[in-house]
């Protein structure tokens, strides 16, 4: 226990490293999923292709490969870039390179959520109020915005979850997040157990915290709606 106190500091460090990989990648793939759900719904058939195409081989690669694929191919693209340009070599760093993988990943599985989503709309809705005067804008800010952000936060919710667990994967290309700290914690002092356990108490702290989060969420964008959970 004393060796975990005295590693406390670079646990903590670990744990914000986790925290703000997740949130980064987690904008980029609410980014990706909305571009994507767009791109689904398309009347321009190339358009549907391109984001079936993507959605299909994300979706079927693992998250492993996927980073280690990233990892080297992005520093080698970044080089080739740099040595043409006639620039300084720039170094791709292993949370910038997990971060992107995380958001292109689960941007795939955002994109069928939000498009559910889209498609749950009543379109009924849509027209009642562009006969009430409504514009385009305040069409989509009023009225169907916020029906799409309801019916997709139940989805959003769990890709969240499942991305969050996902940032421990990026420890494997040297990144010194929680799980990273914690293995090399462990491997220093030949107590993994109780750096593991810390490891395990950091993810199920942000686990509890954003289920707080979007169960306030649901219950903000519910209001006015009756219930169908």
């Amino acid at each position: 226990m004393d060796q975990l106190v005295a590693y406390f500091p670079l646990l903590l460090r670990g744990f914000g490293i986790t925290v703000s990989m997740a949130l980064l990648a987690f904008v980029l793939a609410c980014v990706m999923g909305s571009l994507g759900a767009w791109g689904q719904l398309s009347k321009w058939r190339a358009v549907r292709w391109l984001v079936l195409a993507y959605t299909t081989v994300v979706r079927g690669v693992p998250d492993l490969v996927m980073i280690l694929i990233f990892y080297f191919k992005m520093q080698a693209l970044m080089n080739l870039v740099t040595n043409a340009a006639g620039w300084e070599r720039v170094d791709v760093s292993p949370f910038v390179s997990g971060t992107v993988t995380i958001g292109l990943l689960y941007g795939a599985y955002l994109t069928e959520t939000f498009r559910g989503a889209a498609l749950a709309v009543d379109v009924g809705q849509g027209e009642a109020a562009t006969a009430l005067g409504l514009k385009p804008m305040q069409r989509l800010r009023l009225v169907t915005l916020p029906q799409i952000v309801r019916q997709a936060l139940p989805g959003t919710m769990n890709v969240w979850m499942v991305l969050t667990k996902s940032t421990a994967v990026v420890s494997i290309i040297g990144l010194s997040d929680l799980v990273g700290v914690a293995v090399d914690a462990g491997r220093s002092t030949r107590e993994f157990f109780w750096f593991l356990m810390a490891a395990f108490l950091g993810y199920l702290l942000i686990t509890w915290v954003s289920q707080l989060i979007f169960n306030r969420m649901e219950q903000r964008f519910d209001r006015g709606f009756t219930a169908t959970r």
